[in-house]
């Protein structure tokens, strides 16, 4: 069952989610519930819907049956996808004063730089992202949406082009985002190394949910919903 339910109200909501493209189902009588200070980790092999569900989930994707709802304000989520969605010819400093200006705050040269530093960018950030590796573009694509400290995340496979030393950097961002009250929805590719800070996970496969529930209880292969 979803964790949260009758301990604290829910940051996410989701009732018999169905995802079709055209005649394609993708997935059928998705659920869940997620509190605050709560990780979900979706996964599911390729072409399984993980990616589509985020994007429902985020508001991003209408869903062809059932319906999501979220107690959190959309100036307090963050998505972050597959894309980087970063201004090539701007500097890394930039990149972030701009989304800082669009989430509604006045970026603080003080804050521009504690966010670079939380993800090991201090030395360029007066460089251009156009010129980033990919690993340093997801990166920067990352202190972006910690800048504003969001209350409800959606990353897409976030550690995608990372190597070891920026996914640990990452793990210990969600971590704190957590510890912060924050929700936090991951899909993910790496359930060995990702499953530690994950308090659900709800597994896509066949077009269903094939799982959905505590992250210690689950089984790779199990139908258990």
């Amino acid at each position: 069952a979803p964790q949260g339910r009758g301990l604290m109200s829910a940051a996410l909501t989701a009732r018999r989610l169905t995802k079709f493209y055209g005649d394609k189902l993708v997935f059928r009588d998705v659920s869940l519930e997620l509190a605050p200070g709560r990780v979900l980790l979706v996964v599911g092999g390729n072409g399984a819907g993980k990616s589509t569900l985020l994007k429902i989930l985020a508001g991003l994707l209408r869903p062809s049956e059932g319906r999501c709802d979220s107690a959190v304000p959309a100036e307090r989520a963050a998505y972050l996808g597959h894309a980087t969605f970063l201004y090539s010819r701007l500097t890394a400093l930039d990149n972030l004063a701009f989304w800082a200006r669009m989430y509604g705050f006045t970026p603080d040269e003080d804050r521009l730089q504690a966010a670079l530093a939380r993800v090991g960018l201090s030395r360029v950030g007066q460089e251009r992202a156009g010129g980033f590796s990919r690993g340093m573009a997801q990166r920067l694509n990352l202190a972006r949406v910690f800048l504003v400290e969001p209350q409800l995340l959606f990353l897409d496979e976030p550690g995608t082009g990372l190597d070891a030393a920026s996914q640990e950097i990452l793990r210990a961002e969600i971590a704190g985002l957590k510890a912060r009250g924050a929700a936090v929805v991951w899909v993910s590719h790496d359930l060995a190394g990702d499953r530690a800070l994950a308090d659900q996970i709800l597994a896509l496969a066949g077009n269903r949910m094939a799982y959905c529930g505590p992250a210690a209880d689950y089984v790779p292969g199990e139908v258990a919903c």
